[in-house]
């Protein structure tokens, strides 16, 4: 863990698997402040769809990192690792503890290890690569990954658009594999992280059956379209007709996008959502699984695991 963690509360998971309704539970309880580890939290306008915290939850337990972006900027790892360093030492100042929540497993990963200082690459570099992805698919470009840097092909998702280019634009400026540049970093330039606790881990995840949590998550997309999701997302292209590549990574926006825009019917809308939020839940599962750091737990082991800092 990074210093500017080093007494940090982690409660990290799947989409849909109560992480929000059990930290605020734990907030109170604790005298923490929550921070947001979710990528798609950071924009104003998109509330319903990433199931955002309620204006009355925050009224209840402080909320950071929430609404700081409008959805046309970009937010970068480096950037929101700042940002939350910033606040995790306000929370301290106020004489609370720190509570980050969410589901974002590269900033975790960043709070964890740090950064990796990539190089800087051509625009007309990465410019080629979108294009190729445009025209041959993500699928196509992963199979070229695959014979040059097949690590990092093999923690990417073949539909993982925007990663995969960045992976080959780093090949193609240097001629070297990202993870090669990445272990490099790691060994050469990196400061120590401080070590995990062993017997008290900080970091929890939480632990549900997969068919309970792909329950969930179909009875969530369908209530969040009751709360007015449709209506969320016609305001939001109202407002803002091009979001950024970042904003647009939210998983449902497009999609229903192209419902109001009269190219797919609603039912299949849903249904297409409900899939690309199971296989998102399902690529967090396995990133969290394979991450030594992290602890699985059921929702009811999170207050006895961390007894030790309630009030």
């Amino acid at each position: 863990m990074l210093p500017a963690f080093h007494d940090c509360l982690i409660l990290t998971g799947p989409t849909a698997s109560g992480k929000s309704a059990l930290a605020m539970e734990f907030a109170r309880k604790a005298n923490a402040e929550i921070l947001a580890m979710d990528s798609m939290t950071l924009y104003r306008g998109m509330d319903i769809g990433t199931a955002k915290p309620t204006p009355e939850d925050q009224k209840q337990v402080p909320h950071h990192l929430l609404d700081v972006l409008d959805p046309t900027e970009s937010a970068s790892v480096a950037w929101w690792l700042k940002q939350a360093e910033q606040k995790a030492e306000e929370i301290r100042q106020r004489g609370r503890r720190p509570l980050f929540v969410g589901g974002t497993p590269f900033y975790l990963k960043a709070m964890v290890h740090g950064l990796f200082d990539s190089p800087v690459v051509d625009p007309a570099i990465r410019k080629e690569l979108e294009r190729e992805a445009a025209e041959l698919g993500a699928p196509a470009l992963h199979e070229e990954l695959v014979k040059v840097d097949r690590k990092t092909a093999e923690r990417l998702h073949p539909n993982d658009a925007q990663r995969i280019v960045r992976a080959l634009e780093v090949y193609r400026q240097t001629g070297k594999p990202l993870s090669e540049l990445q272990t490099q970093a790691w060994f050469e330039k990196k400061p120590e992280p401080l070590p995990m606790v062993e017997d008290s881990p900080q970091i929890l995840v939480l632990n549900l059956d997969r068919e309970k949590l792909y329950e969930r998550i179909n009875s969530r997309v369908d209530v969040m379209i009751q709360q007015g999701w449709l209506e969320e997302v016609r305001s939001l292209f109202a407002h803002y007709p091009n979001i950024s590549r970042e904003a647009s990574q939210a998983v449902g926006y497009g999609i229903l996008k192209s419902h109001l825009e009269d190219k797919v019917d609603l039912g299949t809308a849903l249904e297409l959502i409900k899939t690309k939020t199971r296989q998102f839940a399902k690529h967090q599962l396995t990133w969290f699984r394979n991450s030594t750091y992290c602890l699985e737990v059921e929702i009811a082991e999170v207050f006895l695991k961390w007894n030790k800092f309630m009030l």
